[in-house]
Parts: structure tokens; C-alpha cells; sequence
């Protein structure tokens, strides 16, 4: 027992010995640090060089998640500083709203509960304070107004609207002083990152004239564009390629101008992977047109502008190029796509059934027994059979089976699901007559695909590759009552049986060509609107 007690005092004089040298050695430079950057934030006289030394504290504190004992620190630094009052405020308002947030992501609800409206009313309190006394042109103004719209974007309460507002009148008027703009930049970060575009892009429009205002040279300009691109700046990196393409246009020559703007509008176009804006890629091509003309577009890249807007949605001017495409490129490797997409987009979005049976009926007549002549002569069969007209519907049925191969199973696999409603005197299944009703027929002609949407996570998948699509719905607020929707599915939807509750569908296709999802939404008051997508299969 003697042995046990004197091993046992022997392990305890050891610790406490390594923990007194361990604060000896490490406590007394943390600590002089620490009070040389109080002496530094309370006795400097340049402001940014005393806010510095502020986060200096600030950083080393927020480190280890100790947010109060930071608060206290700071509510006895500088007593005699009236000056640096207002930072130590909204140090103070900015340390309680990192704590709340440590609080949430740790799920430490006794402490946030218990002492979680303190900390909020710290945060308005001092937030309040560091606005009132800080100057018009300082940089922590801006910031002690962000604090406050997180907050209460982040509270959901009514105060959002008030503090976005106080918000852009400051940075609108701290922009004028002509200062460092980076703090309109993170401002506007954070409205992005709230999902506030309309907000951040007026200021990433200051930040990028800051920028011309500083007569940076045009290669400059383009690679702080690319930059701001790889980050995922759409919004700033849109702005500056205005600024860039603006200035392009009034001194380059005409064949590196179209070099320029080719690139650019190729960069924003779509790819599966990266990044993409459909709307601002046709900004860009509609730029090139006004400026050099549609005949300055080749091959290509009336291709990609009609595919652009196609998945845009925009099909009356998808269905215009890819018109032209086939007027001026008939031996274009893309000839078979465009004519079967413009008629689809005729029938089904323009309800153009006579113009759209042309473009199939040109693709038909094909000898060889490609994909999109088997898909063209399928659209007539089935716009024949929903006619009534059934005898021409199964003879074009036929003639797909006799064409077709193995390799084309799935555009089989839809004939004979079609023969067998022919065979049984049966109309053809529900989902599919409906999304054709709504998209020919008289009685719907009001309903324009304005109120929903469907996107698909990729439009260019290679063949067994899963395809996400989801449906989007616009309807005006019905208050606190949820609406029953009904989605009714139909086209090519690879095998996947979404039920009538399903906003979504996962898809994958084993045959190349492109693959038709259409959509019917039906709310409590009836038919409400319909939609499609177009996958191309690779």
C-alpha cells in the first residue's frame, strides 16, 4: 500500500512538474505577444495598423473557440482609447456571432439555449454602437452592417430587408470615396453567398469599374476575368469580361476580335463539368452577331448557340439555328441532330405540327438506318397513332422493326409498347396522350411551360450513364397551405417508373441519340402546364 501511494505521489509530482515547465516555457511569449498587440491596437495611431493588430487577437482567441473570454478581454482593453471604441464593438458583435455559430455546428444546446439571447443582444448592441461612431469611409462600417444582415438573414426575423438596405447605402457611398474597393468585394461575396445576386452583382459592377478606373491594361483585365472564373465567381468574372469585351470591341481587329469573343462565349457555354452560364454565353454570341454579323459563325459555333439555347429553354430561337445550321452546313456531322431537334421543338414547344413533320419526315426517308432516322420515323408513327390514324401509325411501326437492329433496343422497345396498344384497340398510355394533348391540342394553347421546368444534371451522358432531372414548379403562393401537385412522366425515361408524386426521376440510356422527358403538372384546379428536356446521349 506504502509502494502504491508513493508511485502515486511520484506520477503526480511529475505531471504537475511537465505542466508548470510547459507553461513556463510556452505561457510567458503567448503572453507577450499577446500584450504587445494590446499595446499595438490601443496606442497606434493608424487606424488600419490598430484594426490589425486587433485581429491579431482577435485570430489567436477565435483558434481555441474561446468567444467570451475574448469578449471580456476586449471590453477592458484601451479604457482611455475612445478612438478604438468602435472597432472593439464590432470585435465584440463579431466574436458573439461566431460563437452562436460554434454553438450550432458543436451542438452545444445548454449553452446556447441558456445563454444564446445574451449573445444576440451583444450583437445588435455593440454592431449598433461601432455604426454610429465609425466614419462614412471606413471599411468597418461596411463590415458591422454585414454582421448585422447575417444575423438577421440568418434569425429569418423582419429586420432582413432594413439591414440589406443600410447595407448597399453604405457600400454604394463608401464606392465613392474612391478607396480600397476589397471590402465591396466581400460584402458582395457574402450577398452571393445568401443568395442575394441581385445585390452583389451591383456592387461586383462597382468593383469591376474600380478596376477599370485604374487604367489596367486590357490582358490584365482578361486574366483577373479567367481568375475570378476558376474561382467560381461567375458573377464578378461576368462583370469584368464586360468591362474587357467593351473595350476589345473598339480597338481590335476583326479577326482577333472574333478569336476573342469566340473563347469567351465557348467558355460560358455548356459542359457537363464546370462551370457554365447559358444566359451570358448568348450575351456573347449575340455580341459577335451585332458586331461582326451571323455570317462570321461557323459550323461549330452555330451549333453550340442553337444547343445553348435549347437547353435555355429559349426554343424559338434554338429552332431559328439550328434552321440555319442545316441551310448552311448540310453535310454537317451535326445535320441529323439539328433536324430532328427542330422538329421536335416545332411540334412540342412552337405546336407546329406541320413544320415539325417536314424535319422528321426528311430524316426518314434516310437510307441507312441511323438513330435519328429511327427516332424521326417513331414521332410519326405516334403523332399518327394520337390522330387516330392507326393503320399509318403501324405501318411506320413496322417499318422501325424491319430497319432496326439490336443495337437500337430502346426505340424498339417503345414500338412495341405502342403495337400492343394498336393490337388491343387501346389509346396510348395515359401519361404520354396527355403530355401530347397538352402540347397540340387547341384547349391548351394558353399553357406556355412558363410554370414549370425540368433540368437534368447532365445533358450529354454517355450510354449508361445515371442522368438526374428534376422538375422545378412556378406557381403563385397559395399561403400556408401546401399544394398536392401531380407530375405525370412520360417519353424516354430509360426504363425509370416515377410515381405521380415524384419531382424527380433518375434515368440512364444504353442507346445514343436524343432522348425526349416529357412532363404534365397537374395541380388541384386541373391541368396546370407541361414541359420537356432534351438528353443527348454520346
Amino acid at each position: 500500500m506504502k509502494k502504491t501511494r508513493l508511485r502515486l505521489f511520484l506520477f503526480s509530482a511529475i505531471a504537475l512538474f511537465s505542466l508548470v515547465s510547459a507553461v513556463s516555457l510556452c505561457s510567458p511569449a503567448q503572453a507577450s505577444e499577446e500584450k504587445d498587440f494590446e499595446k499595438c491596437a490601443c496606442e497606434n495611431k493608424d487606424e488600419t495598423a490598430a484594426n490589425n493588430c486587433l485581429v491579431n487577437i482577435r485570430e489567436a482567441y477565435f483558434k481555441e473557440n474561446k468567444y467570451s473570454e475574448l469578449v471580456d478581454l476586449l471590453r477592458s482593453l484601451c479604457p482611455g482609447n475612445k478612438d478604438i471604441a468602435p472597432s472593439l464593438s464590432y470585435n465584440i458583435a463579431l466574436s458573439r456571432y461566431q460563437q452562436l455559430q460554434y454553438l450550432e455546428e458543436s451542438k452545444n444546446w445548454d449553452e446556447y439555449f441558456s445563454k444564446g439571447n445574451d449573445y444576440r443582444e451583444d450583437i445588435i448592441k455593440e454592431a449598433g454602437k461601432a455604426i454610429e461612431y465609425l466614419p462614412k469611409n471606413s471599411p468597418q462600417l461596411l463590415y458591422s452592417k454585414l454582421l448585422l444582415y447575417k444575423f438577421h438573414k440568418n434569425q429569418q426575423d423582419a429586420f432582413v430587408e432594413e439591414a440589406l438596405s443600410s447595407l448597399m447605402s453604405s457600400a454604394l457611398e463608401y464606392a465613392g470615396f474612391g478607396k480600397d474597393m476589397a471590402p465591396v468585394k466581400e460584402v458582395a461575396d457574402s450577398l452571393l453567398a445568401y443568395e442575394d445576386k441581385s445585390s452583389a452583382k451591383e456592387l461586383y459592377k462597382l468593383f469591376a469599374q474600380s478596376l477599370v478606373n485604374s487604367d489596367i491594361k486590357e490582358s490584365e483585365l482578361k486574366e483577373i476575368a479567367v481568375g475570378f472564373y476558376k474561382e467560381g465567381n461567375l458573377e464578378l468574372s461576368e462583370n469584368i469580361y464586360d468591362i474587357y469585351i467593351e473595350r476589345i470591341t473598339k480597338g481590335l481587329p476583326k479577326d482577333k476580335l472574333m478569336q476573342e469573343l469566340k473563347e469567351i462565349a465557348l467558355l460560358f457555354s455548356y459542359k457537363n463539368s464546370g462551370l457554365h452560364d447559358l444566359l451570358y454565353a448568348e450575351r456573347v454570341f449575340k455580341n459577335i452577331e451585332d458586331v461582326l454579323g451571323i455570317a462570321s459563325f461557323d459550323e461549330e459555333l452555330i451549333y453550340i448557340r442553337a444547343f445553348n439555347l435549347e437547353k435555355n429553354k429559349e426554343y424559338p430561337q434554338a429552332r431559328d439555328f439550328y434552321v440555319l445550321l442545316l441551310k448552311n452546313y448540310p453535310k454537317s456531322r451535326y445535320f441529323d441532330e439539328a433536324s430532328f431537334k427542330a422538329g421536335v421543338i416545332s411540334v412540342y414547344a412552337l405546336r407546329d405540327l406541320r413544320v415539325g413533320r417536314e424535319y422528321f419526315n426528311q430524316l426518314s426517308d434516310k437510307e441507312q438506318p441511323g438513330i435519328y432516322s429511327l427516332l424521326s420515323l417513331y414521332q410519326l408513327g405516334l403523332l399518327y397513332q394520337w390522330e387516330g390514324q392507326t393503320p399509318s401509325a403501324k405501318d411506320i411501326y413496322n417499318k422501325i422493326i424491319d430497319k432496326a437492329g439490336q443495337e437500337f433496343a430502346e426505340i424498339l422497345q417503345s414500338v412495341k409498347d405502342r403495337l400492343s396498344e394498336i393490337e388491343a384497340g387501346a389509346s396510348i398510355e395515359y401519361n404520354l396522350k396527355s403530355f401530347i394533348d397538352v402540347a397540340l391540342k387547341e384547349e391548351y394553347s394558353n399553357l406556355n411551360m412558363s410554370k414549370v421546368d425540368l433540368n437534368a444534371d447532365i445533358y450529354q451522358p454517355k450510354a449508361g450513364e445515371g442522368v438526374s432531372i428534376g422538375a422545378s414548379v412556378y406557381l403563385a403562393s397559395s399561403g400556408c397551405f401546401n399544394v398536392e401537385l401531380q407530375y405525370l412522366w412520360s417519353g424516354d425515361l430509360g426504363g425509370a417508373r416515377p410515381g405521380i408524386r415524384d419531382p424527380g426521376v433518375k434515368v440512364s440510356f444504353q442507346n445514343q441519340g436524343t432522348k425526349i422527358i416529357g412532363l404534365v403538372l397537374i395541380s388541384p384546379s386541373g391541368i396546370t402546364d407541361y414541359t420537356f428536356d432534351l438528353v443527348d446521349v454520346r
